[in-house]
């Protein structure tokens, strides 16, 4: 997932985003209303978790300002703030959850795994196309039954790819979907990366075409009786 953090608080959003990281999610954080209104207006993420007390503009405000824009992110707010009218307030606001400070990591977990089956009509426990699996609860891989090991950014390109089997992904969407804002990056480092991917999938036993380049554009999944070169 590509999740935006919205906390003015470094001593909370650090180790949130370097746990969520570890999931292999893709994290930007900003540290104001204002900026996290301007970062949701760049790029398209799955989930904001939202802060209440925020300079400049709070995360109520923040959260009625996206849902005016029609905005159909999930929001999950993050506040020392307890009470019922306080939490009826959030969720009025237009956030999906609401998670009281102080929280545990773990339960925040289980809030976004909720969150997700939530907002998936249908959610497959293995994600799979062909004799490719990846399982999200394990993070595990297969080809067959070849394990691969990815690195983070390997896992979160297949796990985009698996999402959207019969789409060609656009090397603009995989930076805008999978990397941060403040990572230097472009489209060399999308070939870089897809070439690894391809590289330990081949070696699995795929089909050395399975991610097939479709010049100019991007990349998409070979079909099964397809023959086309990649």
């Amino acid at each position: 997932m590509k999740i935006l953090i919205v906390e003015d608080d470094s001593r909370i959003a650090t180790p949130l985003a370097k746990d969520l990281r570890h999931q292999n999610h893709t994290v930007d954080i900003a540290v104001d209303g204002i900026e996290g209104w301007n970062f949701a207006q760049a790029a398209d993420y799955d989930l904001i978790l939202l802060d209440w007390m925020l300079p400049r503009l709070d995360g109520v405000e923040l959260c009625k300002r996206l849902r005016a824009e029609k905005s159909q992110v999930m929001i999950l707010m993050l506040t020392a703030k307890d009470t019922a009218n306080d939490m009826v307030l959030g969720l009025d606001a237009g956030a999906d959850d609401y998670l009281v400070k102080p929280f545990k990591l773990d339960v925040l977990s289980a809030r976004i795994r909720a969150l997700n089956r939530r907002n998936r009509e249908v959610v497959p426990t293995v994600l799979n196309y062909g004799p490719l699996t990846l399982d999200p609860s394990s993070r595990t891989i297969k080809y067959q039954d070849n394990p691969l090991k990815l690195t983070p950014k390997e896992y979160v390109i297949l796990e985009y790819f698996l999402h959207h089997p019969k789409q060609v992904i656009t090397r603009d969407a995989l930076l805008n979907q999978l990397w941060e804002f403040n990572q230097i990056s472009g489209e060399g480092t999308v070939k870089t990366h897809m070439g690894n991917l391809r590289s330990k999938l081949k070696a699995a036993g795929s089909p050395a075409n399975l991610i097939a380049t479709v010049y100019g554009v991007g990349y998409r999944f070979v079909l099964p009786k397809e023959e086309r070169q990649g």
